[in-house]
């Protein structure tokens, strides 16, 4: 046994093992039961068991991983480190790279905005700017609009004011008068028929120069202004006398003859005349009417006037430009023209002997023929039957005259020279007011109620023949029916004057050559629609028997002057 030790164990451990099954098998039962219940722990501890060894079988395996591969991942670790820092450095840099074009952008939107501010100052001070000059034009407007509205007020009030010195003179003057010698009715009415005008009237035999009155005599002689339309009769005759105007009142093709023109005081018919007359001749007929010269009237300070020397301009003809006449110089016009050329010298009889046996005096004879001299009366009759002077005077009466509007001595002049009964001219009455409202039809209705105030004188029956009247024809004119309304044609006298005081274009200088368009030509076939509105009428006076002193050898029969 001692050699055998193994034997010796084994024997006691089958001895031992015998001992435990004999005596203890209910032990033994509970003890399999036990296992038997504990045999799931045991393959959990398997399973276990497995995993870690599994694990350690990978551990072991990963622990026998060779060196190269090691070293393989060692250098791939160290490439993925090497890609991590060149991608960490990629982004830094991308980061800086944001950071600083943000940077640039935050700059860029700073100076944006401060360029915007700035931009925004600039317009808001030059808005201001703008308003402040805007303020200032607007308040320049105002200054200038108050300042003008300052000089009308001052010049409207010059006005009134010289309006009213023009009255207040007018007044004071007729207060001075000198009437020795005048009608004291024919004056009573010429100072009514003045009224509230500033002006003057004159009232004189047209074939003797006697003076029957003389209101505001400071103007009417010993002042003198521009004629205005009132010198269409020295154009008109010296046209005739010319013959740039031929017997049937025409000038080359204008549609107007000469008495419609001188009716309607047509300017450009006139300019026409006088342009191809000339300034000379126009002076030297009228001298030969009276113009220039002093009439010789027996009033104190008269004057000679002015005539428009080394002057062509076309107005002189038409709106009497460079002329200048007093009251009694046109009187003594009218007179020559009606009375058969006769250049009275008018006289006021202060004596009551020379009242009785007064006979006038003569200047001289004009030595024109009667046809041109009178050529011009159909025309002044027509003014006051259907033209410029129709409204102030009564042309039952045989009123023939002249009106005339324009700008003189600082303000307008409205004239009237006229006779009456223009068959048998027996009386010439000349108004000239002045005033901003004045104007030539107004002078004719101031003349107007002279003439009414004469009525009764004209209508007496006389002994006395007018030896030196001659014959004149009057042609049919276009009457204005009543019915018809029609512009008014006084104004046509007026018309090119006014635009000539405003500084606009005149006839003259637009080189017009067309009648007024109120105005249907007489000497033509008028449209139907003025057929319609203006009636012809056939005589405007009947048919006149005058006898006429011829120079000894000639016959002295009637002649019988017709209407044409």
């Amino acid at each position: 046994m001692l050699l055998r030790p193994e034997m010796s164990h084994l024997k006691w451990c089958s001895a031992l093992f015998l001992m435990v099954f004999l005596f203890a098998p209910s032990s033994i039962q509970a003890q399999t039961k036990k296992s038997a219940n504990k045999k799931p722990t045991a393959a959990k501890k398997t399973e276990k068991t497995a995993k870690d060894a599994k694990k350690e079988s990978a551990s072991t395996k990963k622990e026998k991983l060779s060196a190269k591969d090691k070293a393989k991942q060692a250098e791939s670790k160290k490439k993925e480190t090497a890609d991590k820092n060149k991608d960490r450095q990629a982004n830094l840099k991308k980061k800086d790279s944001a950071k600083e074009k943000d940077t640039a952008k935050t700059k860029e939107s700073k100076k944006a905005s401060e360029n915007r501010r700035a931009e925004q100052a600039r317009r808001r001070a030059e808005e201001l700017e703008r308003k402040k000059a805007e303020e200032a034009r607007r308040q320049a407007i105002l200054a200038e609009k108050r300042r003008r509205e300052q000089a009308a007020r001052e010049a409207r009030a010059r006005a009134l004011a010289f309006e009213r010195g023009l009255r207040t003179e007018t007044i004071e003057n007729i207060a001075n008068d000198n009437t020795e010698g005048e009608d004291p009715q024919i004056r009573r009415a010429a100072i009514a028929a003045l009224g509230n005008h500033a002006g003057t009237v004159v009232v004189m035999e047209a074939q003797t120069g006697k003076i029957l009155t003389v209101v505001n005599q400071d103007w009417a002689v010993r002042n003198s202004y521009r004629p205005c339309s009132t010198i269409k009769l020295v154009t008109g005759v010296a046209g005739l006398n010319e013959n740039v105007i031929n017997g049937e009142g025409n000038v080359g093709n204008f549609r107007m003859n000469l008495d419609d023109a001188l009716a309607y005081s047509n300017n450009v018919y006139f300019q026409k005349v006088g342009a191809n007359i000339g300034n000379t001749k126009i002076i030297s007929y009228a001298r030969t009417l009276g113009l220039g010269e002093p009439t010789g009237v027996n009033y104190e300070g008269e004057v000679s006037g002015k005539l428009p020397y080394n002057n062509n301009k076309a107005l002189i003809y038409s709106h009497g430009d460079d002329f200048e006449v007093s009251p009694m110089q046109l009187a003594v016009m009218v007179s020559a023209i009606s009375n058969g050329g006769k250049v009275v010298v008018p006289q006021v009889a202060r004596a009551q002997t020379a009242q009785a046996s007064f006979r006038g005096y003569l200047r001289r004879q004009v030595n024109l023929p009667a046809s041109n001299l009178t050529g011009v009366i159909p025309g002044m009759v027509g003014a006051a039957q259907y033209g410029t002077a129709r409204r102030g005077v009564d042309a039952s009466m045989g009123v023939a005259g002249k009106t005339g509007s324009c700008i003189g001595k600082g303000t307008w002049l409205g004239l009237f020279a006229s006779v009456a009964p223009v068959q048998n001219p027996k009386y010439s009455v000349v108004v000239i007011t002045r005033g901003q409202a004045e104007r030539g039809k107004y002078a004719a209705a101031v003349a107007g109620r002279v003439y009414q105030a004469l009525r009764p004188r004209l209508n007496e029956k006389s002994n006395e023949r007018n030896i030196a009247l001659t014959p004149f024809r009057i042609a049919p004119k276009s009457q204005i029916s009543a019915k018809t309304p029609v512009l008014d044609l006084d104004e046509e006298e007026e018309g090119d004057e006014s635009i000539e005081a405003e500084g606009g274009d005149t006839p003259e200088r637009t080189g017009e050559t067309a009648a007024p368009k109120t105005v249907a030509p007489v000497n033509s076939p008028a449209p139907r629609t003025e057929v319609k509105k203006a009636e012809k009428i056939a005589n405007m006076f009947p048919t006149v028997v005058i006898k006429v002193k011829k120079p000894e050898g000639e016959s002295t029969r009637p002649r019988v002057v017709t209407n044409k």
